[in-house]
């Protein structure tokens, strides 16, 4: 069996779901492609999984490939294909789709699933995903294509729906939604055999029910205990919170990428806001430099004294291919398109965010229904943005950018249209090669 992994420079992410495959008795004994566009961060995943692959019994082979050139051998008989790239990097494209926003009065927190920064960001990702698929077709046209990278819902959504790789995107945040939930609520004794069902779209999927071990409905206790955490000053989850306040469900993201996610929470005319709910503005900048320092300073005490035991993550990822390959059912949340209407109150093109079925023959989405209307009305201010998004890529027309920002409801909630229309003008021409030509 061969797993391609790219964007491998992406080390720590690379180390969880190859170092769990490696871990997995079904998939140990693989070929595992790593490819990037860096030589250096390939060198550094290369360095680390190796270490991992020799702890772990020496199963398998590693093989590296770098540069576009190099791109198809690395796909070449792929089985399964994991992506977590991320085009033009943290310097300069992420800075880029913040600091242009800020001279026009736009605050972001993370910026790589919706609002200025998720709309660039998807429209200098799109074709180079395009070329995966190209590729794909011609040297593995039956793999499974495992979509890390954000914003998902455009990303997969254009993959699902003008490609024909099988595709599926997987997030971190639906394991560990009703989790962090009752921990947060000093609910953690219902934490032991709690079902839950969650299902809406990426970063905005809603829990839908959850009960306790014993089929007991916890959502009465958790609305009990909402004013008192929101009372809190010190705590930093305050938007889920009040989504669960005023639109009865918690949802799957953490409060600092839903802050803007919609027209309430980062007004200018509101700045008492940002602190009342502990609004990270910038947040993403900041992680950015974090994580560049400190895997920095990770990889220098790594060479030093090894790589330690390698435990198995809560990856969906790892776990999909070993249940693909031993037919062994196991469920996931995904990020599906809406196809026969798993969600009948979103758009058939959506992408959305369902449980699914995984077995020995791929991944069978699920039916859900309708959601709330309250809830769905929500997901529609942004799957508004992600469909006007994939649109601009596919026709390369300028107007949809301009469309897909001002209907985003925070962009389209803090300046008007001739400014966001000058906005957006401004980023096009500060990524410069990284977009393609828009008219």
């Amino acid at each position: 069996m061969k797993l391609t992994f790219l964007g491998a420079g992406s080390t720590v992410f690379a180390r969880n779901v190859i170092g769990d495959c490696m871990c997995t008795e079904a998939l140990r004994d693989s070929v595992f492609a790593l490819y990037d566009i860096d030589p250096k961060r390939l060198e550094e995943s290369r360095t680390i999984l190796e270490a991992i692959r020799k702890n772990t019994g020496g199963y398998g082979r590693i093989e590296c490939y770098c540069g576009v050139e190099n791109r198809k051998e690395a796909l070449r008989g792929a089985d399964f294909v994991v992506n977590a790239i991320q085009v033009g990097g943290y310097d300069p494209c992420t800075i880029t789709d913040f600091e242009i926003p800020k001279k026009y009065g736009l605050q972001q927190t993370i910026g790589d699933t919706l609002g200025i920064g998720g709309i660039m960001r998807a429209l200098r990702t799109i074709p180079v995903m395009q070329d995966f698929a190209k590729d794909m077709e011609e040297v593995c046209p039956d793999a499974l294509f495992l979509n890390y990278t954000n914003p998902m819902a455009m990303l997969s959504g254009f993959m699902q729906r003008y490609t024909p790789i099988k595709t599926v995107g997987l997030c971190h945040s639906v394991q560990t939604c009703s989790e962090s939930l009752l921990n947060d609520l000093n609910m953690g004794d219902k934490l032991e055999g709690r079902k839950d069902l969650i299902a809406g779209i990426n970063h905005m999927a809603w829990l839908l029910e959850i009960k306790d071990k014993n089929g007991v409905d916890l959502y009465p206790e958790i609305k009990s205990r909402v004013d008192e955490y929101l009372a809190n000053p010190e705590v930093k989850n305050k938007v889920r919170m009040e989504y669960i306040k005023h639109f009865g469900y918690y949802c799957t993201e953490s409060s600092e990428h839903n802050a803007e996610y919609n027209m309430f929470y980062i007004k200018s005319k509101y700045p008492e806001l940002i602190k009342k709910y502990n609004i990270p503005i910038d947040e993403y900048l900041c992680r950015c430099v974090y994580h560049i320092e400190t895997w920095q300073k990770e990889y220098e005490e790594i060479l030093q004294s090894g790589v330690k035991e390698h435990i198995r993550s809560n990856e969906y990822a790892s776990r999909i291919m070993e249940a693909i390959v031993i037919n062994h059912p196991y469920q996931i949340g995904g990020n599906v398109l809406n196809k026969g209407f798993l969600i009948s109150n979103l758009p058939e093109e959506a992408c959305v965010e369902v449980p699914c079925l995984v077995n020995g023959s791929g991944v069978h989405p699920c039916f859900v229904g309708a959601l709330p209307v309250q809830c769905a009305a929500m997901n529609m201010t942004n799957v508004n943005v992600q469909l006007l998004t994939i649109e601009a890529a596919v026709t390369k027309k300028k107007e949809h950018i301009y469309q897909a920002a001002m209907l985003d409801p925070h962009t389209g909630s803090e300046l008007d249209i001739d400014t966001i229309k000058k906005m957006v003008d401004d980023l096009i021409e500060a990524h410069g090669s990284y977009l393609p030509k828009y008219h």
